[in-house]
C-alpha cells in the first residue's frame, strides 16, 4: 500500500471510525451529504445564537434584570 499522506490518513480514520468503509461509494456519499448538511445547520444556527447573545440591548429597553 506504502506510505499515506496526512489527509489521507484522516480519511481513513474517518472511514473506519465512523463504519463507512463497508458501504458502496453512493451509501458513504449520501451519509457524507448529510453529516455536511447536519454541520452547516450547527454552523448556521450557533451563529444565529451567538449574535443575539452577544449583541446588547437597545437603549432605553428594559428587560427586568
Amino acid at each position: 500500500m506504502g506510505e499515506m499522506s496526512w489527509v489521507g490518513k484522516k480519511i481513513h480514520l474517518y472511514n473506519v471510525t465512523m463504519g463507512l468503509y463497508m458501504l458502496d461509494w453512493w451509501e458513504r456519499c449520501l451519509f457524507n451529504i448529510l453529516v455536511l448538511i447536519l454541520l452547516w445547520f450547527i454552523c448556521l444556527n450557533g451563529s444565529r445564537y451567538a449574535t443575539d447573545v452577544f449583541e446588547s440591548p437597545p437603549e432605553g429597553k428594559d428587560y427586568g434584570w
